[in-house]
């Protein structure tokens, strides 16, 4: 670890990650963290030395001039602090470490070890690792976003699951698992990129997990024009689609499906979470991003671009208390009225004909029914 300058004393500190590479599919999960530390203007503190963890032949370094003098990045893993001074909308502070940084080409267990050192050091009260993969999924819905984790205490205290995935990992998995080993509490956030437009950037995907992350620590977090980047972006690629029948016709098979998947769950517990969701929203102490009626003051009323169980973005209306508007409406009495004017008129049309008589007896009256039934 090469340390670049010193760390004042963090309050409630959680450290919040994310590294280019397997995990980052779109670039969705490092572009968050970045975000992040651009919105907050974060201050590195520490950086990992890059002979340790870097092959250079696959993560080239880059040179660039300052004022006429070559300089040389080197491909690496930088901490920077932000502190927010107002995290909830209510006047409290709270400090974030943010880890940036590529997928390491080798030594991941040390790599995991130098992290965890450092949040022991800094007192990481939680380590909230981003990531982003390809799915099936349709650009014109809201990114899935799964909150996943090791410890069964934290899936039950903050609703999320438990993972059970098996198969080949990245950084991102060796780390939530040396943080099970270290004791320190540890989630992951994962959304998922449509893998036929899987090219960076896709700022609807960091949208939707600094979205989930405002959700999981109660922050409020500056979307500058993230917003308007991730409208932007869907409308890009809807002109992309209409100029291809097949690809059309594609999205429109995942869109059946995943309406098909999310009808369960449109229950009263999806709808309770988001629900509450908007109550937290619509806070008049909460500054910017306050939620009106219409929406979200900051641009964040469009449907597409929010990560919700249920797909909505206002509560359902409840339903009225009143007697009065319990009555049943006009189109359920319709199909009745209209069978009672067809019998009327049968049994008018039946005492006309030939035959016929309106004083005939039928079989409720004693007649015989010569139908055999």
């Amino acid at each position: 670890m090469i340390e670049l300058d010193g760390v004042p004393e963090l309050i409630d500190p959680v450290m919040v990650a994310a590294f280019e590479g397997w995990n980052d599919a779109g670039d969705a999960a490092s572009a968050a963290v970045a975000h992040l530390d651009r919105e907050w203007k974060g201050e590195v503190f520490a950086a990992l030395d890059a002979e340790d963890y870097y092959d250079f032949q696959v993560n080239r370094p880059t040179v660039w001039l300052d004022g006429g003098v070559r300089k040389i990045t080197w491909p690496t893993t930088r901490l920077s602090v932000v502190r927010i001074a107002d995290a909830n909308g209510k006047g409290k502070p709270r400090d974030l470490v943010l880890v940036r940084g590529i997928e390491p080409s080798m030594r991941w267990r040390s790599f995991c070890n130098e992290l965890l050192g450092f949040a022991h050091e800094l007192g990481v009260e939680m380590l909230v690792v981003l990531g982003a993969l390809l799915g099936d999924t349709p650009h014109t819905r809201p990114v899935p976003v799964s909150g996943v984790t090791s410890d069964p205490d934290l899936a039950r205290t903050m609703d999320l699951e438990e993972t059970r995935y098996e198969g080949p990992t990245g950084i991102v998995g060796i780390l939530q698992e040396a943080c099970t080993h270290a004791g320190v509490p540890a989630v992951s956030l994962w959304a998922a990129v449509p893998h036929y437009v899987s090219q960076p950037p896709n700022p609807k995907a960091t949208l939707a997990l600094l979205n989930r992350l405002e959700d999981l620590l109660d922050l409020r977090i500056p979307l500058g024009e993230l917003s308007e980047d991730a409208r932007a972006w869907q409308l890009g690629v809807d002109q992309l689609a209409a100029e291809d029948s097949e690809v059309a016709e594609y999205v429109q098979s995942l869109e059946e499906a995943r309406d098909t998947a999310e009808l369960p769950e449109a229950s009263g517990e999806a709808i309770a979470r988001e629900f509450e969701r908007y109550l937290r929203r619509r806070d008049p102490q909460a500054g910017p991003g306050l939620a009106t009626d219409g929406g979200v003051a900051d641009g964040r009323d469009g449907s597409y671009l929010r990560d919700t169980t249920s797909g909505r973005t206002r509560p359902p209306r409840p339903a009225s208390k009143d007697p009065k508007d319990a009555k049943e409406p006009k189109e359920a009495k319709e199909p009745r009225e209209q069978n009672r004017e067809a019998r009327d008129a049968e049994e008018s049309r039946d005492s006309r004909e030939p035959g016929g008589s309106a004083d005939a007896k039928g079989p409720e009256d004693g007649a015989s029914d010569d139908s055999g039934e």
